[in-house]
């Protein structure tokens, strides 16, 4: 019985060994692949470890920089066309609306804060002076 993985890699037996580097040579994968199964030899002539640490750390370095790079790039390209501006605000002299008119004061009473201070001096407690502690009754 066989099934689509078999035929696909014309094997026999569904065994495959695993490429493990200084483990796995050459006599293992012949030995594999002539009892039927699919043999892979381990990548042990290529690199060494400090080989493929240098690698890494080189291709990181690089990766990173063009990471830097391109934020700043893209940073840039957001405000070209920005005009600058205060984070001040605008100054005194233009802060005057257009036609005269006189800009709206805000209301010094009536607001939410001015109704409970009403409430508390008609309970006839006086508001505490900071933060008070829990009293347990």
């Amino acid at each position: 019985m066989t099934n689509r993985i078999q035929a696909l890699l014309g094997v026999e037996y569904p065994v495959v060994q695993a490429p493990m580097t200084y483990i796995a040579r050459a006599e293992l994968a012949a030995a594999v692949s002539e009892g039927g199964g699919l043999g892979m030899g381990g990548g042990a002539g290529f690199m060494s470890s400090r080989g493929t640490a240098n690698l890494l750390t080189r291709t990181t370095a690089i990766l990173a920089f063009g990471f830097f790079l391109t934020s700043l790039f893209l940073s840039w390209y957001a405000s070209y066309d920005r005009k600058p501006s205060s984070i001040l605000g605008t100054p005194a002299s233009q802060s005057q609306p257009a036609g005269g008119a006189t800009p709206i004061t805000p209301p010094t009473s009536g607001g939410v804060l001015d109704t409970l201070k009403k409430v508390d001096e008609q309970q006839g407690q006086p508001a505490p002076a900071g933060p008070q502690a829990p009293r347990s009754q």
